[in-house]
């Protein structure tokens, strides 16, 4: 198939969170765990999330959900950081695996790109800045009000661009998120990301499903579908 525009979870797939946010934890907090304190950070990102998808709480951009999940790990390891607010924009600096730029690039010779991440519009655009990634737009849970993987979301960023769901293709490194999608009617494609929570990760190594395209990396993504 030759989707008319691509939309791509970006935290795992197309950014390394996890070394970038030890990396400025460890700036910050030069004799803590920086490892750990990524992974707790990380760790309160769902269950923030699902008090706004289960109806229990409005929608409340990721990035005051960041804010609120850092000063929870914080107190919970003991720690002080005087510029919690500095350190809650480390997820606006983030690196992008080798492939990505390079891959996108590809792809935009040939369709539509963006995000469809639970990121909100303004951590999206300056990460985007950041990391040199060449959207077309950013889409995603802002626009929705609500977070993946509730089906709103990749309807909405389907209708932002006045397109059929089966003419968009989800890009993702995690199951679930393509599990999702493809409810919603989207193409799906798997691009696994086996070092996004380190050497000891045993989720998402793999296609769970037969998803529309399985790719190595984006590069061999846009090969895939464009030729």
């Amino acid at each position: 198939m030759r989707p008319e525009a691509l939309i791509f979870d970006v935290f795992g797939t197309c950014v390394d969170w996890r070394t970038c946010i030890a990396r400025e934890l460890a700036a910050v907090l030069p004799g803590a765990d920086a490892l750990a304190l990524a992974d707790a950070w990380r760790g309160e990102y769902q269950p923030a999330m699902e008090r706004i998808r289960a109806g229990n709480r409005d929608y409340v951009a990721l990035d005051d959900l960041h804010r609120e999940n850092l000063n929870l790990v914080l107190g919970r390891f003991g720690l002080a950081v005087p510029d919690r607010d500095g350190l809650n924009r480390a997820w606006e600096r983030l690196d992008p695996w080798p492939d990505v730029v390079p891959g996108l690039h590809d792809l935009r010779g040939h369709a539509i790109i963006a995000p469809c991440s639970n990121g909100s519009i303004a951590l999206m655009t300056r990460l985007a800045r950041h990391a040199g990634l060449p959207w077309d737009c950013i889409l995603g849970a802002e626009i929705a009000r609500d977070y993946k993987p509730r089906p709103g979301v990749y309807l909405a960023s389907c209708a932002a661009l006045r397109l059929a769901p089966e003419s968009v293709m989800m890009v993702a490194a995690h199951n679930d998120d393509l599990e999702a999608a493809r409810a919603a009617g989207l193409a799906t494609a798997f691009v696994p990301r086996p070092m996004e929570y380190g050497p000891d990760r045993q989720s998402d190594l793999g296609p769970a499903q037969d998803w529309d395209v399985v790719a190595s990396d984006f590069p061999a993504l846009s090969r895939q579908l464009f030729g």
